[in-house]
């Protein structure tokens, strides 16, 4: 790949990640949940997704996915209710009266590395929209001439490193205000309004025509 070909690739793939989008509202979520080692271990799970998707673009199966409207249809669903259903978790904890924010006594476990992880993987992976993207962009930086599956996954690692940086910035920041957010207000506002905008993001993505 050359240099321009290159810096063309970087400036898309850090726009595309300092979008707010799915990935960075469950990284506050859940930064908020647990603190920093929640949000990193969540981000670490979504960047993670960033590889299957790469393999799945380089071995051909988006070509199944674009030509198949009920597969992409029905991975379409599973990523939305999922969404959904991360949505309604937080709506409940306010029903529950929990608080995200709320600092663990002792003996609580407020973080579970492989919850983080799961959650962040799951979202990634089950999320169309950034397998349709993968599948669309990544061929434009490939040489026909090597190996498409290598080069998808560079690709990958280096939005891998893009996405890790600015996930784990907003994951320090939002540790870093959880003193203020404790309060009981302010953690039913936060809880109310990420559960309603991941309910609204699952909805949408379930109910828009592709």
């Amino acid at each position: 790949m050359d240099s321009h070909l290159f810096i063309t690739f970087l400036i898309a793939i850090t726009l595309l990640t300092l979008t707010p989008g799915v990935d960075t509202m469950v990284t506050i979520r859940n930064s908020a949940r647990g603190g920093w080692k929640d949000g990193f271990a969540t981000s670490t799970g979504i960047c993670c997704g960033l590889f299957l998707h790469a393999t799945v673009s380089a071995l051909g199966i988006s070509v199944i996915l674009l030509q198949s409207a009920n597969a992409f249809h029905f991975l379409k669903l599973i990523g939305a209710g999922y969404l959904i259903w991360l949505g309604l978790s937080s709506l409940w904890s306010i029903v529950k009266g929990g608080s995200i924010f709320r600092l663990p006594d002792s003996g609580e476990r407020a973080f579970r590395i492989e919850r983080s992880l799961r959650e962040g993987f799951l979202s990634n992976a089950l999320n169309p929209k950034t397998a349709l993207f993968y599948m669309a962009f990544l061929p434009q930086f490939i040489d026909p001439q090597g190996s498409a599956l290598t080069q998808s996954l560079w690709l990958a690692a280096i939005h891998f490193i893009i996405a890790m940086l600015w996930q784990c910035t907003l994951a320090l920041a939002v540790n870093g205000a959880r003193n203020w957010l404790q309060s009981k207000a302010v953690s039913v506002g936060f809880n109310g309004v990420s559960g309603l905008v991941l309910i609204y993001l699952g909805a949408r993505l379930a109910l828009t025509e592709d």
